[in-house]
C-alpha cells in the first residue's frame, strides 16, 4: 500500500510541475530569446584589450517590471564582470547578487558557471558604456527538472543511508543474539512488562518481543536512532511469530510503529549534538514537551482507531478466532 502511496505523491508531483510549466510557456515568463534592456558603465575605465574588467549594471525598475510582468524590482546597481570570448561579450553577474525574480530563477536552472547570471550582449558595447540589450539563456522545465533532480539527489541519499546502516545492523543484531543466549533478554522483559504491557496486551508475558520493544524505545529516548532501527526491525520480527497473518499488521505491530513514529526522546539526536553543539541545550525543554505530547497523541490514535468497526474487521486476531470458531461449528 505504501508503494502505491510514494508512487501516487509521484506521479501527482509530475503533473503538477508539468501544468505549472505550461503555465509558464503560455504566459512566457522567462521571455526566451528576448534581450533585456540594461545600463553598464566602468568604474576602473574601458579597456580594449583587456578581456576580463570590472562592469556595473543599472536595470530600471520600470523597465523590468513591463518587461518580466513583475512586481519584483532589481536593486539599483548591480557589480559584473565584462568578459570578452570568441563567441562574442558576456557580462556575468557577482555570485552574491540579490536578482530578483525571475532572473533568480534563470541563474539557477542555467547552471552558469560558479552559480553566476550570465547574459550575451547583443549589438555592439560603446568603450564608454550606456544602454546595451542583454540575452540569457533560455529557461524550459523549471519544475519538471527540479522535482526530477530532487528525486535522483534523494535516491543518492537513500542509497548512502542503506550502505551506512549495514555496520550498525550487524553490530546490534550480532549483540541481540549474544544477549538473547545469554539470558539478558529475558530478564529484560521481566523488567519492563509491567509498563509496556497496557499497550501490547496481545503479547504473551514472557515472549521476547517485549524485550525487543524495550531496546527500541530505549535508544530512541537517548537519541540512539540507528542503534534504534536494528532493535525495531527485531522487534517486528518476534511480533509476526504472533501474527496469524502475512499481509495484515496486528494491534501490537501498529502501536509499536505509531510509538515509533512519535519518536519519543528525552536527550537530543545525536545529529542535532553534531549539528549544534551546546546550542542544542536551548532547545531541550521543546523536545521533551513536544515528544510527550506526540507519544499520548499516537498511542491514543492507536487504541481509539484499533476500537473502530471498520479496523477491528480486519484485525489479524479477531479474523483468525472467528474463523475457528466457524471450523469447530
Amino acid at each position: 500500500m505504501l508503494n502505491y502511496i510514494w508512487a501516487g505523491l509521484i506521479i501527482f508531483s509530475l503533473v503538477f510541475a508539468l501544468i505549472s510549466d505550461i503555465g509558464d510557456f503560455s504566459r512566457d515568463t522567462y521571455r526566451n530569446g528576448e534581450p533585456l534592456q540594461v545600463v553598464v558603465s566602468f568604474p576602473d575605465g574601458f579597456n580594449v584589450e583587456a578581456r576580463r574588467q570590472l562592469a556595473e549594471v543599472r536595470i530600471d525598475a520600470d523597465t523590468y517590471g513591463q518587461f518580466y510582468s513583475t512586481d519584483a524590482r532589481p536593486d539599483s546597481v548591480y557589480t559584473a564582470t565584462l568578459i570578452g570570448t570568441a563567441e562574442g561579450t558576456q557580462i556575468r553577474f557577482d555570485a552574491e547578487a540579490n536578482l530578483p525574480e525571475p532572473l533568480a530563477t534563470i541563474r539557477d536552472v542555467t547552471n552558469s558557471r560558479e552559480e553566476q547570471l550570465q547574459g550575451e550582449v547583443v549589438g555592439a558595447l560603446s568603450p564608454v558604456g550606456g544602454a546595451i540589450l542583454l540575452a540569457f539563456e533560455p529557461v524550459r522545465f523549471v519544475k519538471m527538472n527540479a522535482i526530477s533532480g530532487a528525486a535522483l539527489s534523494f535516491a543518492e541519499t537513500a542509497a548512502e543511508i542503506a550502505l551506512s546502516l549495514i555496520g550498525v545492523l550487524a553490530l546490534f543484531l550480532g549483540l541481540l543474539k549474544i544477549a538473547e543466549e545469554a539470558g539478558v533478554i529475558y530478564a529484560l522483559v521481566k523488567l519492563v512488562r509491567p509498563i509496556l504491557k497496557p499497550l501490547f496486551p496481545e503479547i504473551p508475558d514472557d515472549h521476547p518481543a517485549l524485550g525487543m520493544i524495550a531496546l527500541n524505545l530505549a535508544a530512541n529516548i537517548f537519541g540512539l536512532g540507528n542503534a534504534a532501527t536494528p532493535f525495531g526491525i527485531k522487534a517486528m520480527e518476534e511480533l509476526q511469530t504472533l501474527n496469524s497473518t502475512e499481509d495484515t499488521a496486528t494491534n501490537s505491530m501498529v502501536m509499536l510503529l505509531a510509538v515509533n513514529t512519535a519518536s519519543v526522546q528525552l536527550v537530543p539526536p545525536v545529529l542535532l549534538l553534531a549539528l549544534m553543539g551546546l546550542q542544542i541545550n536551548q532547545l531541550i525543554f521543546a523536545i521533551i514537551i513536544t515528544t510527550f505530547l506526540s507519544l499520548v497523541i499516537a498511542i491514543t490514535s492507536a487504541k481509539l482507531l484499533g476500537k473502530l468497526k471498520a479496523f477491528r474487521r480486519t484485525d489479524p486476531a479477531l479474523v483468525f478466532s472467528s474463523t475457528d470458531t466457524t471450523e469447530e461449528a
